[in-house]
């Protein structure tokens, strides 16, 4: 049940305090003591399980009746397979690295001085994100392990999941001795929430905003606090003249139907006007197999070569305009068949989302050109766009991607949650 506040502006700012100053706890906490919390919260979530799922299913319910549309539901739900996977990544991330303390780039200077720069968290980070409860402890682990505060502030539609992990969370901090108030999960579902927490620049450090891109845009429009943010996923997969048929096709197929309500999935296939012919037809098929409700917005070119193919009846539209621009996050792909490398580069650097692309190649200088030249946060080779999350980076798990230029890019781990500050070692030394 959501907690009776009558003042919003009032808690947010009470909960900033307490961010405030939990942050500056954490920042001094030694990696055992941040480990040993992160442990002690994956016991209480593993001795409350039957509660935390029992919760997610009250949320379902409640989605299902407020016709959330099917890819909200699909990140809403929480499994026993995604239960268990929540719990490895909160290992993995106790096993990583401490990046706090770290000092490097030391050097002489000619005055005599010694310097170099040493990883420092950000501070205070708050999130703003939709359906996903695994994301509320993914973020709290990074903010932990990375020494920040966070306060996290989940969608309507997974209160109770929400709460129920938080809970855990809580007593794992007690228990370790770390400040309770280090995470804190927002106990309303107040939207005026939102818009007090990204513009609390006295307390709050950076935003990453993680859900629908009506969301994103929104809070990048409002926000005073600086926002690691991306838009949408809409990643291509481009499959080059001199591409192995056989990858193709697999990869084609994962990288689609693997799963639809992720932003790395692939939203737009491009196949070389080369092997177009002959490849396509088996990519499509293979496509259509997996899920029998895909439907293929495809160009001209691409409409020539299957609109006659009779296990593809009832599945062949013709693509408009909008459609290369689309996250469809649904089993909808676009189709386009298109003149070779440079042509490709240009497609992928106007419509896309500079999230996630792909080439499907076995020739060497093109790959490269294509690694180089496509402006994407991921860029990958003969590999399934799915692979870009933090857990496949072996970042332990992630609290967003970045599509941003400027501090983090790609899926944001516990580096994308530090900075760096110049330190500096004298002898007496004077400026003259």
């Amino acid at each position: 049940m959501t907690q009776a506040i009558t003042n919003i502006t009032d808690y947010m700012q009470q909960v900033g305090k307490q961010a405030r100053a939990a942050s500056r706890h954490l920042a001094a906490a030694n990696t055992g003591d941040k480990n040993n919390a992160l442990l002690a919260i994956h016991d209480q979530l593993l001795n409350a399980k039957s509660d935390i799922l029992a919760a997610n299913t009250i949320d379902m319910e409640n989605g299902k009746k407020n016709n959330l549309d099917a890819a909200l539901l699909d990140r809403l739900e929480l499994t026993e397979a995604q239960f268990a996977a929540m719990l490895a990544g909160l290992k993995d991330v106790a096993n990583l690295p401490d990046p706090i303390g770290e000092v490097t780039d030391m050097t002489f200077r000619p005055s005599g001085i010694q310097l170099g720069k040493m990883r420092v968290p950000l501070g205070v980070v708050g999130m703003i994100y939709e359906s996903r409860p695994n994301v509320t402890l993914e973020a709290a682990s990074l903010a932990l392990k990375s020494g920040n505060a966070i306060i996290l502030r989940g969608g309507s539609e997974a209160f109770a999941s929400n709460q129920a992990i938080a809970t855990c969370i809580l007593a794992g901090l007690q228990e370790a001795g770390l400040p309770e108030y280090g995470v804190q999960v927002l106990q309303t579902t107040d939207r005026a929430a939102v818009g007090e927490l990204i513009t609390m620049t006295k307390f709050v450090d950076v935003i990453v905003p993680r859900g629908g891109k009506g969301l994103i845009q929104r809070i990048s429009q409002d926000a005073k606090v600086p926002v690691i943010k991306h838009l949408d996923g809409n990643c291509h997969t481009y499959i080059d003249s001199d591409a192995d048929a056989k990858i193709a096709v697999s990869i084609s197929v994962n990288a689609k139907t693997q799963r639809y309500g992720t932003c790395n999935t692939m939203e737009t296939l491009l196949v070389d006007t080369a092997i177009a012919t002959t490849l396509l037809p088996d990519i499509a098929e293979a496509i259509v197999a997996a899920d029998n409700a895909m439907q293929l917005r495809v160009d001209a070119n691409a409409k020539a070569i299957l609109q006659d193919n009779a296990k593809l009846a009832g599945h062949i539209s013709d693509a408009s305009e909008e459609d290369w621009d689309t996250e469809y996050l649904a089993p909808i792909l676009a189709v386009k068949v298109i003149d070779g490398l440079d042509a490709a580069i240009s497609h992928i650097n106007t419509h896309g989302s500079h999230h996630t692309d792909v080439i499907i190649t076995d020739n060497y200088t093109k790959s490269q050109r294509f690694i180089r030249e496509v402006d994407s946060a991921s860029v990958m080779i003969n590999a399934s766009s799915r692979f870009a999350d933090g857990f496949e980076y072996g970042l332990g798990a992630e609290i967003g991607i970045s599509t941003d230029k400027i501090h983090a890019r790609g899926p944001v781990g516990l580096h994308g949650l530090t900075s760096q500050k110049w330190i500096v070692y004298g002898h007496g030394e004077i400026r003259s």
